[in-house]
């Protein structure tokens, strides 16, 4: 790694404060979607969960065992195994909130249409189709190539895995997040209201992040794919290890966007701490 211990030192402190959080975070979740019987707040928790399993396949078993501790000296078997895993975790984390995003429009533009399709039994019907959705799409991610071992040019298998990861997981989720979002807000100025809720603001928020955290990651993958390997350019290795970082990040923020967002959400921490 060009830039030393760094990453390592990073991803165990976000490790290590991150993974806490969202334990407290699906706690809470749990919870408030239990008295409630709100769907929102059962979406909110399968993100959490996605987050708790994108941290322990990626960040702990990918970064610190796999490539920090064990150096790469693994058996072939469990480096692809683990992209399976961490493939599954991250499209799982993705299209969850393509969910919360469609289940607000859904309540904010057709409102009488979504109290017939939206209770707390169905919404976890959906959520552990789209979990089983993310497995199936993660398997062919086992012949996923290492990018600072990749074949020079890369081969065809290559960049079909790299074009279908950056559409499965950026390109047409951030797609949906866009028009969805900017349907809402029109929606809510034609109303003339202020705010369309406390759920609202925070799909807001937390689509916004994962849209910004997650761009340099999809630049990177697109500049390694055409304009020059991680073998004979530097940079983009070095672009790649702060990607990964930055994108990373997106799974320990989202506790205190709630924090910011939702006084209930900080009543229900406070209880579940004391």
């Amino acid at each position: 790694c060009l830039v030393g211990i760094v990453p390592i030192v990073y991803y165990s402190v976000l490790l290590g404060l991150g993974l806490p959080v969202n334990i407290l975070t699906a706690v809470a979740l749990s919870r408030l979607a239990t008295r409630t019987k709100k769907s929102s707040y059962w979406y909110l928790l399968a993100l959490t969960t996605s987050d708790i399993l994108t941290q322990v396949f990626i960040i702990f078993v990918g970064f610190i065992l796999q490539t920090a501790i064990l150096a790469r000296a693994v058996p072939s078997a469990f480096i692809h195994t683990v992209n399976v895993l961490e493939f599954t975790a991250n499209h799982a984390s993705t299209w969850v909130t393509v969910l919360l995003t469609v289940d607000r429009y859904v309540a904010l533009c057709h409102p009488l249409r979504y109290r017939t399709v939206s209770y707390p039994r169905r919404t976890r019907k959906i959520i552990a189709a789209v979990f089983a959705a993310a497995l199936a799409t993660g398997i062919p991610f086992y012949w996923w190539l290492d990018m600072w071992r990749d074949a020079d040019p890369p081969t065809a298998l290559d960049t079909v895995l790299k074009w279908l990861h950056c559409v499965t997981s950026y390109f047409l989720p951030c797609s949906i997040f866009l028009a969805t979002n900017s349907i809402i807000i029109r929606k809510l100025k034609q109303r003339r209201r202020a705010g369309g809720g406390k759920t609202t603001a925070l799909l807001l928020a937390v689509t916004t992040v994962f849209i910004v955290l997650w761009a340099p990651r999809t630049v990177v993958m697109m500049c390694h794919l055409y304009v020059a390997s991680v073998r004979r350019d530097w940079r983009v290795h070095l672009a790649l290890d702060i990607a990964n970082m930055v994108a990373m990040l997106n799974t320990s923020l989202n506790f205190f966007l709630y924090c910011f967002v939702s006084q209930t959400f900080r009543r229900t921490v406070g209880e579940v701490l004391r």
